[in-house]
């Protein structure tokens, strides 16, 4: 331990090359260790956390290729599940009447009553129609007098209507002689037709820019 000791006394560090050995070696070794380590945060770090995004991206990569595989083998899959959409949204949409067809619609109601011995004590269109994506509802305030079997009927004629009618807050009171009073709105749809969609695409259009 003396000798080796001795070794680092009396250095000269304008002189490193008379050092001795052993004291010269720790030096290179010390040198070669800040080399490294000045590489690393000067220049390697950087190159590192390169591969290491190019890793990741080959991975997010990898991921949406297998799913677009997947999506080209089900391709036939998906089309015929589109087509059979289309079909069940066009045998749905032939339910809804068009902008002609409403009148005609309001009068299957009132014969369906009157159809069943009701009495009409209401019968009251809204003044306006509600517009949604692609159709119009329309409500029917109605005020009907009769037997409880009667309305029943009115409700499953309504039901078997070839247009949607749905009947909506349907609220019962006894009357004199043992009928009742059946307060309910119906409400009617049509699907609007390629015009109106048309200005009403134009119209959410013009609010949205509006908006901005």
């Amino acid at each position: 331990m003396k000798e080796f000791l001795e070794q680092f006394k009396n250095l000269n560090p304008r002189d490193p090359g008379a050092w001795p050995p052993l004291p010269k070696a720790m030096l290179l070794v010390g040198l070669l260790v800040g080399v490294v380590v000045l590489g690393y945060f000067v220049d390697w770090q950087e190159q590192m956390e390169s591969l290491e995004a190019g890793r990741a991206q080959e991975a997010k990569l990898k991921d949406e290729y297998v799913a677009k595989q997947q999506q080209a083998i089900n391709l036939d899959l998906y089309r015929q599940q589109l087509r059979e959409i289309d079909s069940s949204f066009g045998a749905l949409l032939k339910q809804l009447p068009n902008r002609s067809q409403m009148d005609a619609l309001l009068v299957d109601i009132n014969q369906a009553g009157l159809g069943r011995g009701l009495q009409f004590d209401l019968f009251r269109p809204a003044p306006a129609e509600t517009k949604r994506e692609f159709y119009a509802e329309l409500p029917v305030t109605l005020k009907l007098n009769g037997s409880y079997h009667d309305m029943g009927q009115f409700a499953s004629d309504i039901g078997q209507l070839s247009r949607i009618v749905t009947l909506n807050d349907i609220a019962l009171t006894a009357a004199k002689e043992g009928s009742l009073v059946m307060d309910v709105t119906a409400k009617t749809f049509r699907y609007l037709d390629e015009e109106e969609v048309a200005a009403q695409n134009r119209a959410t259009k013009a609010a949205k820019a509006g908006k901005k």
